[in-house]
This record gives C-alpha cells, sequence and structure tokens, in this order.
C-alpha cells in the first residue's frame, strides 16, 4: 500500500528548507490546514512507516537521527 496525499506533503514539506523563525508553522497552517503540534505527531508517526522510508529514504533517515539525537540528549 501507497502513502496518502497528506503523508507525502508532510514528507515534501520535510524536505524544503524556510527561512526565519515561524515559517514553518505557517506553510504547516497555510499549505496542510493543520495545527504544528498535529503535524509533528502525524510526522513522528510517520518516520515509523516503512512506507514512507521507502517514498523518502533520505528525508526519514535523516529525520530518525535528530529524532534519536533529541532522545539520547533526554
Amino acid at each position: 500500500m501507497e502513502l496518502g496525499t497528506r503523508e507525502k506533503a508532510i514528507l515534501a514539506l520535510e524536505r524544503r528548507g524556510f527561512a526565519g523563525p515561524g515559517a514553518k508553522e505557517r506553510a504547516i497552517r497555510e499549505e496542510l490546514g493543520l495545527a504544528p503540534v498535529r503535524y509533528y505527531q502525524l510526522l513522528n508517526a510517520l518516520l515509523d512507516d516503512e512506507r514512507a522510508l521507502a517514498h523518502d529514504p533520505v528525508t526519514v533517515n535523516r529525520l530518525r537521527r535528530i529524532r534519536q539525537s533529541h532522545r539520547s540528549d533526554r
């Protein structure tokens, strides 16, 4: 089974760079119609989805490393 449109859009947003504080949160609200908290919940679940890894391995692996680094810092 393939990723849905929303899941693909979340990964695409994560591939982009954002200039300035608040730019990413604004894009999340305007482009995806999600609250940032909900976006990050969905993103975190997506990082554990093998379909996401198959769709965009570079982005998913980068985000997994960042997540693991944050968990190790705690």
